[in-house]
């Protein structure tokens, strides 16, 4: 969310903002938002006055009585009645204007970093760089479900009796190798100087408004119902969540938690072919990490959390890139966002298997994460967030890139001793 100070002073740039990120319908927003801006200033300015006036002439009551004069005392006190009742009217309109400004400026995107490409959506991407050199094999590469049924490691026929579509069980090597990933990926963040977190996988409603965009939660979230909680999409959400309505000493700045936890999303709407399997699903696990921090260090902590991710693949030798979302590609609260993508020799493409974004102060702003300088002065932090890892997804880049012809899936020095020492899995059929 704005500063609606900003707003004020900046409304063209505002309005060209929400141009690059092709949202033209709410360009009215910006004018909607100063009007009601300016009327509720009026609304406290008039509420002052009176309250003001209400004070100086209450005190001329007292003394009225005890001069005997009961009738300009009475005047007097009619005068204060009807200051109470025009009181509470204004204190009625605040009310109103504040809760529509605040439902438009919810929604209204927060101010994109200058270097973020334009273009309409994630087709309009842009390649960064590449790491490690993709390999197609000269043998197929079989669909990742069906590498995994070799190993006797899936039952999607079981999960869909159980819960539904969009659901697994994972077993044997590869629930292993799954819980394995997701436990190097913490000790991995952990020897970068993170700190290690569970967080509660349910949050309230004003920390999933705080964290995202009415959109993104409708798309994403599961209401418990009958409660005020939410199923976490992600662990960012209560990570993020953590800081809210707190004052951090600068000194204690940045905060650098990476955390684990199982998501749970709807997924609303169709997918592609390839996002057959575990792909895109309602249930995974993920390692992920955030940063608070002062205002000024954020583009350096981005730059550092997606080459986390990459290095962390790369580490398990397999190719990856750094693709840089346009304008139009960007939730409305980010600033900036990279999505780091594995290759995968079967599609002959990459596909994405985590997304780093920077969020300047519009978290905070939202939940109240504040600073305190030395000098007592307080400001908003800028927040961040990556993900370290999110099998099974990322499973189906590591079957790919290291499945051999006879069938078998060699596993990388690092991850061996998460795996009780072994170098390789051999097929069950």
């Amino acid at each position: 969310m704005l500063d609606m100070k900003f707003v004020r002073e900046n409304p063209e740039l505002v309005k060209e903002n929400i141009k690059k990120k092709f949202q033209d319908e709410k360009l009215v927003m910006v004018d909607e938002v100063i009007d009601l801006d300016q009327k509720k200033r009026q609304a406290q300015q008039e509420a002052d006055d009176l309250r003001s006036q209400r004070n100086k002439i209450s005190k001329q009551i007292g003394a009225l009585m005890g001069q005997g004069k009961k009738e300009e005392a009475e005047e007097v006190k009619k005068q204060v009645a009807a200051f109470a009742e025009r009181l509470t009217e204004l204190e009625g309109l605040e009310k109103e204007y504040d809760e529509e400004l605040l439902k438009r400026m919810m929604v209204i995107p927060n101010i994109i970093d200058p270097s973020v490409p334009i273009g309409k959506d994630d087709s309009e991407n842009v390649e960064v760089t590449k790491y490690g050199e993709p390999v197609v094999p000269e043998f197929e590469i079989p669909y990742h479900t069906e590498i995994m049924e070799r190993f006797d490691g899936i039952d999607l026929d079981a999960a869909g009796r159980v819960a539904g579509n969009g659901f697994y069980y994972l077993m044997g090597d590869i629930a292993r190798l799954h819980s394995a990933v997701i436990s190097y990926a913490r000790d991995f963040m952990i020897d970068r100087g993170f700190t290690y977190c569970v967080p509660p996988f349910m949050i309230r409603s004003n920390v999933v408004t705080g964290v995202m965009s009415f959109a993104e939660m409708d798309a994403m979230m599961y209401k418990i119902e009958g409660e005020d909680l939410f199923l976490i999409g992600t662990s960012e959400h209560s990570m993020i969540g953590k800081f809210i309505d707190t004052i951090t000493p600068e000194a204690e700045l940045p905060k650098t938690l990476t955390s684990y936890s199982p998501c749970f999303r709807k997924e609303k709407g169709a997918h592609g072919i390839e996002e057959r399997g575990v792909y895109r699903i309602h249930q995974f696990e993920k390692q992920e990490m955030i940063v608070v921090c002062k205002p000024e260090e954020s583009p350096m902590w981005f730059d550092k959390l997606w080459q986390n991710t990459v290095d962390l693949f790369r580490s398990m030798d397999i190719p990856v890139r750094t693709l840089e979302c346009c304008s139009g590609d960007l939730a409305d609260l980010k600033v900036k966002s990279f999505d780091v993508e594995a290759w995968s020799p079967r599609q002959k493409k990459y596909f994405e298997v985590g997304s780093c974004s920077n969020l300047g102060d519009a978290q905070a702003r939202r939940l109240k994460i504040r600073v305190k300088d030395e000098e007592g002065k307080k400001y908003f932090a800028h927040t961040l967030n990556n993900t370290v890892v999110a099998p099974p997804r990322m499973l189906i880049a590591f079957l790919e890139n290291h499945l051999q012809e006879d069938g078998s899936v060699t596993i990388p020095e690092v991850l061996r001793p998460y795996m009780g020492g072994k170098e390789v899995l051999v097929p069950k059929k």
